[in-house]
């Protein structure tokens, strides 16, 4: 089912002291918690837990974790979580239930305080939900502190990614921003962080909380026009010692392989050469994949992978994180690729059998054929979009420095034993007129995933 692939990068990744083939193993390390799948936000709702442990069943039947050391993640505490987070909303959090939310109609200041943090629709309260989050931010946190110590070169944790989170406030199906939690945990030992997002959706809620600091550099690759969040145009550059340290790159309907490559692989080497990141973080979100529920790119899985391939062959600590991704055959599928390609592992297209098998035909492959879908991304308009960014990167300081008065301390994540693993229509787009950045400034108060599914 598998064998030893030599990561070819195409020329394109390597920084003056590497090679252009990348064929060196890495240390992985696999964050998975395995209650993680019975988590439920709702029978219509689009997020479904599940879909990590779908991923994960493919993961092991594959065998690929004989490549990886496992980890069962901690439960983030709550005073973990506040480390970004404000005490009233992780009060909140750790509290809440669904009798309450329930209730909240016959109570008023009940449901204010749900309207205060913003969970409704988009984001109900459910059973378990702040142990959810536990999981999530303990898995992102965690592998953050493998990274730190050297025991790992890359870790993956599928149930992170959760990038819209808000410092008090839930968002876009996110309650806990486990990718800033993570950062801040890597920032302990290295003095700059590179975030890269290529989910279909902005990564909103992590750029807003590195937006002052030169310390983090964070990079989307994202659908821009009537689409949630609604943000991530490219005059948002950040303000104070953080501008120019938030580069947003604005998509439209139908991205594919090629042209998506043609955005990702320029534009992130510029950024690798001039920024110098000590450690890179990059979500995967899945629903800018081909035939996502809620998402409009039509990438493959290959496609995909390709930027795990091309930050891989930096040999800079990497951590891998999960995000959004609706159809979930699809997110597994891809999710179980990109751990093959973190551990340098090539994958037979055939499924193995496993325990979800039925949902992946009527072909049970892996890499599923992309529908067809016209690609709004005009040639032009995308040279015109990385010619700018390509300059303004050019114009940046290289690598900022951010010596430490004292170190601080590292989380105190427990040890954890190799776990066993056997198992257990859109709306209306707006299309960039290749001249005007801004956002139109319009009422936003329908601009949620959940509204986007209605619509379509």
């Amino acid at each position: 089912m598998e064998k030893r692939e030599n990561v070819s990068n195409d020329g394109g990744a390597s920084l003056p002291s590497q090679s252009c083939r990348d064929s060196k193993q890495r240390k992985v390390t696999y964050f998975y918690e395995p209650s993680i799948g019975g988590f439920f936000y709702g029978q219509s709702h689009p997020m479904k837990p599940h879909r990590i442990r779908m991923a994960h069943s493919l993961i092991v039947h594959y065998g690929l974790h004989r490549h990886m050391h496992v980890s069962r993640p901690f439960l983030a505490s709550a005073d973990d979580v506040r480390r970004f987070h404000s005490d009233d909303y992780v009060q909140f959090l750790s509290t809440v239930s669904p009798d309450l939310a329930l209730a909240a109609h016959a109570n008023h200041s009940n449901y204010r305080t749900l309207r205060r943090f913003n969970l409704g629709e988009d984001c109900p309260v459910f059973e378990g939900l702040f142990d959810f989050c536990r999981v999530s931010a303990g898995g992102s946190i965690g592998a953050a502190v493998v990274l730190n110590r050297g025991d790992a070169d890359i870790a993956v944790n599928w149930a992170g990614g959760l990038h819209h989170a808000k410092k008090a406030s839930a968002s876009g199906f996110c309650y806990v921003n486990d990718i800033v939690l993570g950062i801040l945990e890597l920032l302990k030992i290295h003095k700059r962080v590179l975030y890269v997002d290529i989910d279909v959706h902005h990564g909103d809620g992590v750029e807003e909380a590195f937006y002052t600091t030169d310390r983090v550099m964070t990079v989307s690759f994202h659908k821009y026009g009537d689409f949630f969040p609604g943000t991530g145009h490219m005059k948002d550059i950040g303000v104070g010692e953080g501008k120019n340290y938030s580069l947003n790159v604005p998509l439209n309907d139908g991205m594919d392989d090629e042209s998506f490559r043609g955005m990702f692989r320029p534009i992130i080497q510029k950024v690798m050469e001039v920024y110098q990141p000590d450690a890179v973080v990059l979500q995967c979100g899945a629903d800018s994949l081909s035939d996502d529920r809620l998402g409009c790119f039509n990438l493959s899985v290959k496609g995909h992978a390709d930027c795990v391939h091309f930050l891989r062959s930096f040999n800079v600590p990497l951590m891998l994180l999960g995000g959004g991704g609706y159809t979930i055959r699809n997110v597994a599928r891809c999710w179980c690729y990109e751990t093959a390609v973190a551990v340098g592992v090539e994958l037979d297209n055939k499924l193995p059998y496993n325990e979800y098998y039925e949902y992946f035909g009527p072909q049970y492959v892996l890499h599923y054929k992309s529908s067809k879908q016209d690609n709004l991304n005009k040639p032009e308009d995308l040279d015109k979009i990385r010619t700018k960014l390509l300059e303004r990167l050019s114009r940046l300081s290289h690598a900022p420095s951010a010596p430490f008065q004292t170190t601080p301390s590292v989380a105190d994540v427990p040890e954890e034993e190799e776990e066993d693993m056997v198992m257990d229509v859109r709306p209306y787009c707006r299309l960039w007129n290749g001249q005007d950045f801004d956002s139109d400034h319009e009422d936003e108060n329908d601009n949620t995933k959940s509204s986007n599914l209605a619509a379509g």
